[in-house]
């Protein structure tokens, strides 16, 4: 039998086309401004397609010669951290989770009130300088290496499965090590999608850990410390105020901040995108478990 089609569904898919409108318009107008001619944007009037079609923009932010290192710099760091970080949560999130560990409520608070209460910067400075990571490479992943609110949504996670698959194992002989990493680790590929994209996306969009703790070694710099150092060079130069015509026809031909400024936003934003849409099904499931269970 075919459904009929009723007001209240044109009325619903109506609402959901405009909050796609809403959604997908902002990044397009991002996109269009980021290929258009810096010089005719001023103009305004570009919203989803440039109207005069440039790479200008991107070839400015790659000309600078530290922005190659300090990409593979961020994609190692993305990629380590993203790892280890899942990894080490995962085995705390596990044995917070094992109803036979007597002290897992206590130390439970104890992780959640770090979510509270914190050193503050000038103590964390501190503590990394004594530990002797300023200027290395570690100090990117060591501080970051396990997330409290990932431990939660994991453990969550884990909490809904049956205690007797563990029980099961241990009466075969097998250790604690085996049960997390052929049981638990593979039927917890939601949860494991989840906080690895929240891993990713913090330590792809980091910036201010290497403007405090690697600033002596600028072959350690980041991706993102050396765009914004990029868009501040931009601003600097776009206050010089031509004294001929010849000058002011030369600068309406160069970037501006603002195309320089959406460039940059792409850039940063496209590798998160691309990498998404394969984890899309699994970070949907475990967010929605992680939030029902308690």
């Amino acid at each position: 039998m075919k459904k009929k089609f009723s007001w209240f569904d044109f009325t619903m898919y109506t609402i959901l086309i405009l909050i796609c409108i809403v959604t997908i318009y902002p990044f397009l107008n991002v996109l269009a401004l980021s290929f258009n001619n810096s010089g005719d944007s001023i103009r305004g009037g570009i919203y989803i397609f440039p109207r005069k079609f440039t790479l200008d923009n991107y070839r400015k932010v790659f000309t600078y010669s530290t922005i190659w290192r300090a990409s593979i710099n961020s994609l190692l760091r993305t990629v380590i951290g993203t790892a280890l970080g899942v990894i080490f949560t995962s085995m705390t999130a596990f044995v917070l989770s094992r109803k036979d560990f007597m002290f897992r409520r206590v130390a439970m608070l104890i992780f959640a009130l770090t979510m509270y209460v914190s050193g503050g910067l000038i103590p964390s400075y501190l503590l990394i300088r004594q530990l002797g990571l300023m200027n290395n490479f570690a100090v990117y992943i060591i501080p970051g290496i396990v997330s409290v609110w990932c431990i939660i949504l994991m453990r969550t996670y884990m909490d809904s499965l049956p205690f007797s698959l563990q029980e099961s194992a241990m009466i075969d002989g097998a250790n604690d090590f085996y049960i997390y990493y052929r049981i638990i680790l593979p039927l917890c590929l939601p949860s494991v999608a989840t906080i690895a994209l929240f891993f990713a996306v913090s330590h792809w969009n980091s910036w201010f850990d290497a403007y405090l703790y690697t600033s002596g070694k600028p072959n350690l710099s980041l991706l993102q410390f050396e765009l914004q150092k990029i868009l501040q060079d931009t601003m600097a130069s776009s206050g010089y105020k031509p004294t001929t015509t010849e000058e002011a026809k030369m600068l309406a031909q160069q970037v501006t901040p603002k195309s320089i400024q959406m460039a940059i936003t792409v850039i940063v934003t496209v590798p998160i995108m691309v990498v998404y849409p394969f984890i899309q099904k699994y970070f949907i499931k475990g967010m929605t478990i992680g939030s029902v269970k308690g």
